[in-house]
């Protein structure tokens, strides 16, 4: 799941980057509201995570150009506390939540990941498929009840492909949801990954679409 982080505190952004990396995230981060809308311009993410108060402008101008643009990306505001005015402000505006400062980390990670549920119409706070089961809170995963070890980017890549279980995902997809701007990438990293994902998951469990990309096993009639 890639989120882009706009805040202008640079120590602040460095922990939010590392704390919701930790949390399972591929974070992109920038410090500027024309940053901010160059990013979502160029990058499709699964959500934003937005500072109201930045040094060239307002947040709410980056929740603007999103919604402008029929853009419904989830956006999750950080805010001051006592300033209620700017929440009501961002909400009418189109943001889908908001987390007042100082905030708990893992309050606006459970937060984020809300939004995107809500966003992609997923009630359920797990992904199921086959027998699979993937909890994105925990990080943790089932394959008929039985855990499942999976690294961080082992994790990243069956994620994607579960929340669009139907769907084929082309190498570049998987590569830009796994990776964020700050991150080498080398050229057969998801080829890797998915063939880790087969040895632990059974081998028929993700599909290769010659030439175009990857897909789950179809459910069984």
């Amino acid at each position: 799941m890639r989120i882009l982080v706009v805040e202008d505190d640079p120590l602040l952004l460095d922990g939010l980057t590392v704390g919701l990396g930790l949390a399972g995230f591929t974070v992109d981060a920038v410090g500027t509201r024309e940053d901010a809308c160059a990013a979502v311009r160029t990058q499709r993410y699964d959500c934003v995570v937005l500072d109201l108060m930045l040094p060239d402008g307002s947040g709410l101008d980056v929740l603007a150009d999103l919604r402008r643009r029929d853009d419904a990306t989830p956006v999750v505001l950080l805010t001051a506390r006592d300033q209620v005015a700017d929440r009501i402000a961002g909400l009418d505006a189109g943001a889908d939540d908001y987390v007042g400062k100082p905030f708990d980390l893992d309050e606006l990670a459970a937060r984020v990941r809300a939004a995107v549920r809500r966003g992609k119409g997923r009630p359920s706070p797990t992904l199921n498929w086959c027998g699979v089961v993937l909890d994105p809170a925990s990080r943790t995963a089932h394959r008929d009840g039985t855990p499942v070890s999976l690294t961080r980017r082992e994790f990243a890549v069956l994620e994607a492909l579960m929340e669009r279980p139907e769907s084929i995902l082309s190498k570049s997809a998987l590569e830009e949801t796994i990776y964020g701007w700050q991150e080498e990438l080398e050229s057969n990293a998801v080829e890797v990954h998915v063939h880790k994902l087969r040895a632990k998951l059974g081998a028929d469990f993700i599909k290769t679409v010659r030439g175009v990309g990857y897909r789950l096993t179809e459910r069984a009639a």
